[in-house]
């Protein structure tokens, strides 16, 4: 039986297309572009802020430092020029990150949460985060949905979403967000809204996961397509390439 999870790294998997440039970020944005490469878009380039370009690793990295990563990849660039060259002159069409906490116009937290001089908790902070949802063409969001990584205002701002009111006038900007819950888009506004629901909640179940009142961007309910045989096949197949427990 599929997990949340499960169905969050197919879902955000689907959403890649075959022959995009994407910068995976670490966790599930990892697993699923690897999944995305290995069943519907073997021309997806995958690059990691490391430096390493169209990465076509035999198994399942557990890392941006991963030495798997380099073995077949096309380049393997010092981080400045991978940011400098290809980052911000806009070559990256997808930035795929996770974070600690997002709100309704997209912006992530991954520094700190509570009051910056007083966390409760500090986190790992930006890495390439802030520039990645900066420059990328597009931004796919990943994590788990619950009210205190959903919150009306972040604790910080770490990478920036659309301004208050309207879409990025670049065009660029969080896309979606796909969460343990369902698929998210974002309003001509740039505020975020349901797309989809995965199978098994509900939009009751949104509202009350979510730290504002979150609306439906489409006439009705719509939910996630089913997961495939080949899909959890291929998932399946991609786990069992790593040996640490807690990437499976």
């Amino acid at each position: 039986m599929p997990t949340s999870r499960d169905w969050m790294i197919i879902a955000a998997a689907r959403l890649l297309q075959d022959g995009e440039r994407v910068l995976v970020g670490v966790g599930v944005p990892n697993i699923a572009a690897n999944l995305a490469k290995r069943l519907h878009a073997p021309g997806l380039v995958l690059v990691y802020e490391s430096g390493v370009i169209d990465a076509r690793p035999e198994k399942l990295p557990l890392s941006i430092g991963d030495g798997t990563l380099v073995e077949d990849a096309l380049a393997v660039l010092p981080m400045y020029e991978l940011f400098s060259h290809y980052l911000v002159r806009g070559w990256i069409d997808v930035g795929f990150l996770g974070a600690a906490q997002i709100d309704a116009s997209g912006n992530l937290n991954s520094t700190v949460l509570g009051p910056y001089e007083s966390p409760r908790v500090r986190l790992a902070g930006s890495g390439g985060a802030a520039e990645i949802a900066t420059y990328a063409k597009r931004t796919i969001i990943v994590m788990e949905h619950d009210r205190n990584r959903f919150p009306a205002k972040v604790d910080f701002i770490t990478s920036p979403g659309h301004p208050p009111g309207a879409r990025r006038p670049d065009g660029r900007g969080p896309w979606r967000v796909v969460t343990s819950l369902g698929l998210f888009g974002f309003d001509e506004h740039g505020r975020m809204g349901v797309l989809a629901l995965l199978p098994g909640h509900s939009y009751e179940e949104v509202l009350d996961m979510t730290g504002w009142r979150i609306p439906c961007l489409t006439d009705e309910f719509h939910y996630s397509p089913p997961i495939q045989p080949e899909e959890e096949a291929a998932l399946a197949a991609l786990r069992s390439t790593l040996t640490i427990g807690d990437q499976k």
